[in-house]
């Protein structure tokens, strides 16, 4: 197996995106004031399960044309950054509604199975954990090593294990805190605004990256 040369960097880059308050974060956080911290962290095991899932088809289809095309790896990057700056843009304009769902996920708590489901529906489906894999993702293997999906699939790994930390802390975090956190929405939309931010940051981060390596 090729170990990518810029791992340490890619750990950080993952982090960034992992912390930004996404769909995936916001979906465990409505879990964990709704129902506690039992049914978030079931949640998130699901939902990276779903991430991993996701990232192992973007790799085989993704990998032999980055492998092959300069063109399509820069391509990729510019409509990846492109809908990161996207993402970032609604969820700002749209943080009041998404913090009004955030504390309307009904009375009855699921089951671990339905936790870990809907979880892996979640994480699989997740717009910003595509564009990742898609377009930041890529920047990190070495292409003229070869095994390019290979690289993906283990840079892919490694990102649901850090998510799997991350998300699972804000789990904790907000089960223990959930009567804080639901008594004001302000705060829920400064959180949805914040992650809108650091996706715009990241888009803008990925389009420089496109025109220098162009």
């Amino acid at each position: 197996m090729v170990i990518p040369s810029r791992l340490a960097e890619y750990i950080v880059a993952a982090m960034v995106i992992i912390l930004a308050p996404g769909p995936s974060v916001l979906f465990v956080i409505a879990r964990a004031i709704a129902w506690g911290r039992k049914v978030a962290v079931f949640t998130v095991a699901g939902n990276v399960t779903g991430a991993f899932v996701l990232s192992t088809f973007v790799a085989f289809g993704l990998g032999p044309i980055l492998q092959r095309s300069e063109i399509a790896y820069i391509a990729i990057q510019w409509a990846g950054g492109l809908y990161l700056i996207y993402l970032g843009v609604d969820a700002i304009r749209h943080r009041e509604v998404h913090a009004a769902d955030m504390t309307n996920q009904g009375d009855i708590a699921p089951s671990v199975r339905k936790s870990i489901r809907d979880g892996f529906w979640v994480g699989a489906l997740n717009p910003k954990g595509l564009v990742f894999y898609a377009a930041i993702l890529p920047q990190f293997i070495d292409r003229e090593r070869g095994h390019v999906t290979g690289q993906l699939i283990l840079l892919g790994a490694i990102f649901s294990t850090l998510a799997f930390i991350s998300d699972g802390s804000w789990g904790l975090l907000a089960g223990t805190a959930r009567q804080w956190l639901a008594t004001d929405p302000k705060r829920l939309e400064r959180l949805r605004a914040t992650g809108g931010s650091i996706m715009i940051i990241l888009g803008l981060a990925v389009l420089i990256s496109a025109v220098v390596s162009g």
